[in-house]
């Protein structure tokens, strides 16, 4: 099994910042992409972030040049930095992989994983 398990949330006023954090654990092969997500409330969930093994990077036009994603791929682990946060950015956020691992038959196989999410709260 594989888990994803999300730090790094909170309360902050607008104009500061916050570092997420999120590591994933169990029986993983590889990792390609690793992602952040958020979900405001009564909205749907959107993608903030994302970036492959490789390095490759995608924001929304909403977070680009505030927020910045990283990975340490020898900890299984991705990182979200939000700077100059605003209101708009409430919301639970979400990590999510894409993770190569291995079954009971011992056949690999790949699969999305979802953490539990982490609530970001960022006051007027």
């Amino acid at each position: 099994q594989v888990q994803l398990v999300e730090s790094g949330g909170g309360l902050v006023q607008a104009g500061g910042s916050l570092r997420l954090s999120c590591a994933a654990s169990g029986s993983i092969l590889s990792i390609n992409v690793m992602g952040w997500y958020r979900q405001a409330a009564g909205k749907q969930r959107e993608l903030v972030a994302r970036i492959t093994s490789g390095g490759s990077i995608n924001y929304a036009d909403s977070v680009k040049g505030r927020f910045t994603i990283s990975r340490d791929n020898a900890k299984n682990t991705v990182y979200l930095q939000m700077n100059s946060l605003k209101p708009a950015d409430t919301a639970v956020y979400y990590c999510n992989a894409d993770i190569k691992t291995i079954g009971t038959s011992g056949v690999p196989y790949n699969m999305q994983n979802w953490g539990k999410g982490t609530l970001v709260t960022v006051s007027s």
